[in-house]
């Protein structure tokens, strides 16, 4: 099995209120990556993940784009942040 590593990200633009957060939790969980997923006060939303090099990767790719209805501006790498949960991506509120 591969090392796991931790990555964060904010995403800006037209992210909250569509969808971002739950394409979040479905393209991670696709991936095998387990995390967290939240929207910031400020607009944007901030996803931290725990998986293999390889899917993380895949994963930023994704973020650029996001769901259908999102227009993503800007995506910034932050320092990760735990606890991790067991399984999946959590949707914090």
């Amino acid at each position: 099995m591969a090392d796991l590593i931790e990555r964060a990200w904010r995403i800006r633009g037209r992210v909250q209120g569509v969808g971002f957060r739950w394409w979040a939790v479905q393209t991670g969980v696709g991936l095998g990556l387990v995390g967290r997923v939240r929207n910031d006060p400020d607009g944007s939303v901030v996803l931290h993940a725990r998986g293999g090099a390889a899917e993380l990767d895949r994963m930023a790719e994704k973020l650029t784009v996001g769901p259908m209805l999102a227009r993503v501006s800007e995506v910034e790498e932050l320092p990760p942040e735990g606890p991790w949960p067991r399984s999946g991506i959590e949707v914090v509120r």
